[in-house]
C-alpha cells in the first residue's frame, strides 16, 4: 500500500486532484456568479414592471376620472337642453293658447257682431213699413 502511495506521489496525483478540485471550485463559483447575475436582472427587470404596472393603474385611474368627467358633463348638458326644450315647447304651448284664445274671442266677436246685425235687421224690417221709408227719404231730401 505504501508503494501505492509512493507512486501516487511520484506521479504528482495530490497535485491533479488539486487542480481538478480547484477548477470544480472555480467551475461553481462561476455558476454562482452567473446565478447572481441572473438573480439581480431579475429583480430588475421585476422592479421595472411593478413601474409600469403603477403607471399603467395611475394612467387607468385618470382615463377614468377623464371619463367620469366628460360624462358628468354630458349628463349636466342633457339636463339642461331638456329643460330648456322643455321651456320651448311650454311658450310654444302658451302662445298656440294665446292664439285659440284670441281667434275664439274674435269668433264670438264676429257671432255677436252679426247676430246684432241680423235681429236689428228684422226688428227693422219688423217695424219699419213703407211710410216710414217715406219719412226717412223726405228728411234726407230736405237734409240736402
Amino acid at each position: 500500500m505504501l508503494v501505492v502511495f509512493g507512486i501516487m506521489l511520484y506521479a504528482k496525483v495530490p497535485a491533479l486532484v488539486a487542480r481538478m478540485l480547484d477548477a470544480k471550485i472555480a467551475d461553481i463559483r462561476g455558476q454562482l456568479d452567473e446565478a447572481a447575475r441572473l438573480r439581480d436582472e431579475a429583480a430588475a427587470l421585476k422592479a421595472e414592471y411593478e413601474a409600469k404596472a403603477r403607471e399603467a393603474d395611475a394612467e387607468i385611474a385618470a382615463l377614468k376620472a377623464g371619463a367620469e368627467r366628460q360624462a358628468a358633463e354630458i349628463v349636466a348638458k342633457a339636463k339642461t337642453d331638456a329643460a330648456a326644450l322643455i321651456e320651448r315647447h311650454h311658450a310654444m304651448a302658451e302662445a298656440k293658447i294665446a292664439g285659440a284664445e284670441r281667434a275664439a274671442v274674435a269668433e264670438i266677436r264676429e257671432r255677436a257682431a252679426t247676430a246684432a246685425s241680423v235681429a236689428a235687421e228684422t226688428l227693422i224690417a219688423a217695424r219699419h213699413d213703407a211710410k216710414a221709408d217715406k219719412a226717412l227719404v223726405d228728411g234726407a231730401i230736405a237734409g240736402i
